[in-house]
């Protein structure tokens, strides 16, 4: 029997991406694999359940799960929707296990073999399965909007009736997807900027792209692409050198994360103080509690109402459309190696893409990040 896979609708408040779009329906049905959908989960995505054909289109919410063997998400799943899922299933999508011990424990319980699109390895051959990266390129984009739409003053440079009007100053912190995207399209808008990150290995990157690169005598290359984390001294040797940038700026997008930590504290009080008036800092590592001090996740507030402060949750679902198509590719590329020749997903954990993503199996936390995660919630 070909492998049945469901697309329900997303939950989680405010999400609008889908973990299918058209294109890869139709490349999964060319692989034989069984599609059902719930009755208007891509409309968020402004996908029409027409759009999707050869895809069993069913309006019960429950009933797609009974017979599930494969189920594609973008947020993790809930509790009410594990217990709706067979045991023995396997389910794709991001998992946030930091924050959902409950969730793997039950996964667990019920044999649910997942895998965590945030947790797939960077490495060349996984390029095309890092979902991280694709929503994080959208991030960088859609902050840079942001920035401009808060801001005080016009990004390009303008010659206008009344004289010249000078470019505005963008500084990126934090030189990953985001931060790269970020940079681009600022530089687009017309604006000068600058860029700043720990990992001196991407000055190179940073300069590529028309921008300066902010070099504070301090560098914190780490594994895996990611920084590792700094002294108390290099901490301090940092500020003192970016402070000086951070009060220059009319515009700030900052995008240091750590995946499964919480964000680093880069921008001070005491630097948000010495801001001009009328500057903007856009936190888009605000899931991770933010970059700056100040930041409240899912708010806009105004400091001593000279310096607005954003901090934006589920930035790449603001542009639904080319979120989901783009995380359902990551999705499909995944697992399609993994597809026989009669439609049946038959996963080969000694892969180093699937080792290195798989977070439940068999009943146990198998990834070695959260294998000592406390059951009743949290991390020991």
């Amino acid at each position: 029997m070909p492998t049945r896979l469901v697309i329900p609708n997303e939950i989680a408040p405010g999400e609008r991406r889908i973990a299918l779009e058209p294109g890869v329906a139709k490349k999964l049905n060319a692989t034989g694999v069984s599609i059902a959908m719930q009755q208007g989960a891509a409309l968020s995505s402004y996908f029409k359940d027409e759009d999707f054909t050869d895809v069993e289109i069913v309006a019960d919410a429950a009933a797609p799960y009974k017979d599930a063997d494969l189920v594609f998400k973008v947020m993790p799943p809930s509790l009410d929707e594990l217990k709706q899922m067979r045991d023995g299933c396997t389910i794709v999508g991001f998992m946030i296990p930091s924050k959902n011990a409950d969730m793997m424990q039950l996964m667990c319980d019920k044999k649910i073999t997942s895998l965590a699109m945030e947790l797939v390895p960077r490495i060349t051959r996984a390029q095309s399965m890092d979902a991280l990266s694709s929503q994080a390129s959208i991030a960088g984009y859609m902050g840079v909007l942001m920035g401009a739409q808060l801001a005080s003053v016009f990004f390009p440079m303008l010659t206008t009736a009344a004289g010249t009007i000078r470019p505005a100053k963008v500084l990126v912190i934090g030189v990953g997807v985001a931060g790269l995207q970020a940079i681009a399209t600022a530089k687009r808008l017309g604006a000068i900027v600058e860029a700043y990150d720990v990992r001196t290995a991407t000055r190179e990157q940073v300069e590529s792209l028309g921008a300066k690169f902010i070099d504070t005598g301090v560098s914190a290359d780490g594994e895996g692409g990611y920084a590792r984390e700094l002294t108390d001294d290099e901490k301090q040797q940092q500020q003192d050198v970016l402070a000086r940038h951070i009060s220059q700026a009319d515009v700030i997008i900052s995008t240091a994360a750590i995946p499964g930590r919480p964000s680093p504290k880069i921008i001070s009080e005491a630097m948000v103080e010495d801001m001009k008036t009328g500057a903007v800092i856009v936190d888009l590592a605000s899931e991770g509690g933010g970059n700056c001090v100040l930041t409240r996740p899912g708010e806009t507030i105004q400091y001593k109402d000279r310096v607005t402060i954003h901090g934006p949750l589920n930035v790449a679902g603001e542009l639904p459309i080319h979120a989901s198509e783009m995380y359902a590719k990551n999705l499909f590329n995944l697992v399609s190696p993994f597809i026989s020749d009669d439609g049946k997903l038959e996963l080969d954990f000694e892969d180093d893409v699937i080792a290195g993503c798989v977070l439940t199996r068999d009943g146990a936390i198998v990834h070695e990040q959260y294998k000592n995660e406390d059951k009743s919630g949290g991390a020991e």
